[in-house]
């Protein structure tokens, strides 16, 4: 089980080159506020001064430091120079590649510059990690995360926020159940307020994963000890405490080596902590945390396995949806031209594979418009809209010239009907709009992944089929204007469904002399005029059949009235003009709404349908426009590059697992 920790390094290390978060890693992630021997307790775990030190904030951008045990009689060498011949310790950083550090003081001045270039130099914090190896034999493996230490207020240049920036920090780290916790409490505090376990008790309520580390058990008050906090009888953790004694800042100040303070740190807990000296001092700590490490990392290498051949195999169809590099451009652009036009067709004939479930589009848009939007607009037309009863008076008028007609003149009837038939055109253009403006929306529904994948053949088949659009918007326009114009051409009144101008005018007057009769006619009380109506029904039978069968949709509200009181003679000839053109206009209306979407579909969608490819064809395979037409986006190609990367990374994380027998685990 050894084995396992340099394992995970190595997947450390495969992570790092393609900096993804998404894989979360068992590491051990150490909490603390400022001043409670973070730090410290790090170096003594290394054995060597590296971290930076001062006042405030220190650490301000997190350290994920990786320890690699390295063997003192068979020890690899950095280098196969001379100068790193006889190196026993030294370390690397991510960031600056290749280079090895032999000098510790140079490892804490790169940290501290290295946090300057990307923090600035004021006081602030950024979740953006600094990735230090330290090979050495007086090591054990182990992968630790040092972050920012817990503040409560702002000091000098910091943000006000300081605070929530560095709780959100930690909480995120130590919210990766991978993660042991490594809560760091000085001694001489109360156990009670430890932040360093608040933060960990919010993620880690069970304890399970969380380790406290009780530092300065060397500063406590006199006449007090911290027996009962090393037995867990003030704040019970699971994992365990361990107490520590770090050195004091005179220690540091003279450069008293970590081996010499261990020594006394032993001699300390002996003396003040005899029966739990054993299972105290930065040795057992260190022992601790390479066992509780090993372990955690056998709990969470199954989970960890399914996880990368998962994101491996997404990675693998995100790659693949990228498409390969063109190598025969001709062949490759007239498969996205035919593979868009098939698209586009589909879209309207309802074929499509990825049919829309939230709205309508394609030839179901189209067959709303017609059937629902164009129908209705026409429905909503009243034969009689916009003519007054004046306005047929005027023109009956105006058709009779100086002497009066002896029957209603058909001139006036053509005139009037043709200004109704003319309110027709309107909302049958505005259904051509409709249709074209669907034409063109289903561009956009058509964008298949290979022609997104190449911007400027995506612009240019737009352009094309928009240019094809707008060249078939007039012809359209003309044909659905003539055929408003041939409704006016002719107005037939030998149609079959045209009622008989005669026999309106019969029924006309038949009620005009039903109204005189009513009106000479004394009503008795109580009758309510029985007899008068009586009287109109027992009229000739076959006047009043004819009047049913013919005559009974035609019957209108009344028009507009005028100013004066019509006579008898006027109101009867407004009337009989009313019934026909009432009779004519729905005639032309049904007609109209049946030919238009017609005229629509063979002059406009039809015809886009079948001459789409060939007109895409003619106008983009073109052996000048091909390495232009088919130049990739650079977001196409560094995403593309970004997947290569992560799919190249979790192949070689899985092939990492894979060589881990079962027996090494247990």
């Amino acid at each position: 089980m050894e084995a396992l920790i340099p394992v995970i390094n190595k997947l450390q290390d495969v992570f790092n080159t393609v900096g993804t978060d998404s894989i979360q890693l068992p590491q051990i992630v150490v909490i603390g506020t400022q001043s409670s021997g973070k730090s410290s307790v790090l170096e003594s775990l290394v054995g060597r001064d590296f971290l930076p030190r001062g006042t405030g904030i220190v650490t301000r951008r997190p350290l994920v430091l990786q320890l690699v045990h390295v063997n003192s009689e068979e020890k690899k060498r950095p280098s196969e120079d001379e100068e790193h011949a006889h190196v026993e310790e030294w370390g690397k950083f991510l960031h600056t590649k290749n280079k090895i550090y032999t000098d510790f003081d140079e490892i804490r001045q790169e940290i501290e510059n290295e946090t300057d270039r990307v923090t600035g130099t004021n006081k602030g914090i950024i979740d953006d990690a600094i990735h230090l190896k330290i090979y050495s034999p007086k090591v054990l493996n182990l992968t630790l995360v040092d972050l920012p230490g817990i503040t409560k207020v702002p000091v000098g240049d910091q943000p006000p926020d300081i605070e929530v920036q560095i709780r959100e920090m930690c909480l995120k780290y130590i919210a990766n159940p991978n993660s042991i916790i490594l809560a760091v409490t000085s001694a001489n505090t109360d156990m009670a307020t430890s932040e360093a376990l608040k933060f960990a008790k919010e993620v880690d309520p069970d304890g399970r994963r969380t380790l406290a580390v009780i530092t300065k058990l060397d500063l406590m008050d006199a006449g007090t000890d911290a027996h009962d906090v090393l037995m867990g009888r003030v704040i019970p953790v699971k994992l365990g405490i361990i107490g520590v004694v770090n050195r004091s800042q005179m220690d540091i100040n003279k450069r008293k080596p970590i081996e010499e303070a261990i020594k006394d740190e032993a001699a300390f807990m002996q003396r003040k902590y005899p029966s739990l000296a054993s299972r105290n001092g930065t040795s057992h700590l260190a022992r601790t945390l390479n066992r509780l490490l090993m372990h955690h990392i056998r709990d969470c290498l199954p989970d960890l396995k399914t996880r990368i051949n998962v994101m491996a195999s997404q990675f693998q169809q995100l790659l693949n949806s990228f498409g390969e590099p063109v190598d025969d451009k001709g062949t490759t652009l007239l498969q996205i031209i035919t593979k868009f036009a098939a698209q586009y067709c589909n879209t309207i004939e309802g074929t499509a594979r990825n049919i829309e479930t939230t709205e309508l589009c394609g030839g179901a848009r189209i067959c709303y418009i017609f059937h629902e939007t164009f129908g209705r607009t026409l429905d909503s037309i009243e034969p009689l809209g916009g003519l007054s009863q004046l306005d047929i008076l005027t023109a009956i008028r105006n058709a009779t010239g100086p002497r009066p007609a002896l029957f209603v003149p058909e001139v006036s009837f053509e005139l009037l009907v043709k200004k109704q038939i003319r309110r027709l055109e309107e909302p049958s253009l505005r259904c051509v709009e409709l249709v074209h403006e669907e034409m063109q929306r289903i561009i956009n529904h058509c964008g298949t992944q290979e022609l997104l994948r190449f911007p400027r053949l995506h612009d240019r088949t737009v352009e094309v089929v928009t240019n094809l659009l707008r060249k078939r918007l007039p012809v359209t326009n003309s044909m659905v204007e003539n055929i408003v114009q041939i409704e006016l051409a002719y107005v037939n009144t030998k149609h079959p469904d045209f009622a008989d101008a005669s026999l309106v005018s019969a029924l006309v007057n038949s009620k005009e002399e039903l109204r005189k009769q009513q009106r000479n006619r004394s009503v008795g009380p109580g009758d309510h005029g029985f007899h008068s109506v009586q009287a109109a029904e027992n009229k000739p039978a076959k006047e009043v059949a004819v009047g049913k069968s013919m005559l009974e949709n035609l019957w209108v509200s009344p028009a507009t009235p005028i100013s004066r009181k019509l006579s008898p003679r006027e109101q009867r000839d407004c009337e009989v003009i009313e019934r026909l053109i009432k009779s004519y206009f729905l005639i032309v209306r049904k007609n109209i709404q049946d030919s238009v979407p017609k005229a629509i579909m063979h002059f406009l969608v039809n015809f886009v349908k079948d001459n789409l490819q060939s007109e895409l064809v003619s106008q983009l395979y073109k052996t000048d426009f091909f390495s232009d037409l088919l130049q990739e986006s650079d977001q196409i190609g560094t995403r593309r590059k970004e997947a290569a990367e992560m799919l190249k990374a979790l192949q070689k994380a899985g092939h990492i697992i894979s060589e881990i027998r079962e027996t090494h685990v247990w």
